[in-house]
């Protein structure tokens, strides 16, 4: 059995480590109110895809975003949508991080080492993957609508499934906070619900704003 589905994948909006340009991936951050703004802002103009399911990172900057764009639409928190672990240089920003040799190292392995005490890319990726599939199954068992699916999750995230499942690779992805992207899903599931993960694809990818 074929679906097909619009798709939005959107970026929390900014918490006070953001603004600070910060690694925050496991600290759980609320939104700060120059995000809350800014996601209403966004709102209004219409920005944001209306949808029939709406997904979330079960961190509560991911929650309070999802509550934002979609009032009154409870979320589906998926666990394996968290932000990548960043290990010891988590909280950290580039002018703390400049002169731990270890943060060299991994910039000029182009962000493919793992991080210190953290998460590998590989491991991370596989997690959200695992995580999308089984998101999927529970739309299709439950007989939730496919016809329209918002995932309110992290930077990381949105980079891991779209290097996954669309064209192009894993930092042309980047989106900023608030900001992201939709395309067409599509996916085949056997007769018990199971995703064919190889069916998975997310096609015309654009900017939100586009």
């Amino acid at each position: 059995m074929r679906y097909e589905a619009d798709i939005s994948l959107i970026r929390h909006g900014m918490t006070p480590g953001n603004e600070e340009h910060r690694y925050i991936g496991t600290t759980d951050e609320p939104l700060s109110k120059k995000g809350r703004e800014q996601l209403l802002a966004l709102r209004e103009k219409g920005v944001y895809p209306a949808a029939a399911c709406v997904a979330a990172s079960p961190l509560e900057r991911c929650r309070q975003t999802a509550e934002l764009l979609y009032p009154g639409q409870a979320p589906c928190v998926v666990d394996q949508f968290r932000e990548m672990d960043f290990g010891a240089f988590e909280g950290h920003n580039y002018e703390k991080l400049k002169a731990d040799a270890r943060y060299q190292v991994w910039i000029d392995s182009n962000g493919t080492l793992p991080f210190p005490q953290g998460e590998s890319r590989e491991r991370f990726q596989s997690r959200c993957m695992e995580g999308f599939c089984e998101l999927l199954k529970e739309m299709w068992t439950r007989e939730m609508s496919l016809s329209s699916l918002a995932l309110v999750v992290h930077g990381g995230t949105i980079m891991a499934l779209l290097d996954a499942f669309a064209e192009g690779s894993y930092y042309d992805y980047q989106c900023a906070n608030a900001k992201g992207y939709k395309g067409r899903l599509s996916v085949e599931f056997d007769a018990a619900g199971n995703v064919l993960r190889d069916t998975i694809k997310i096609a015309d990818v654009r900017k939100l704003e586009e």
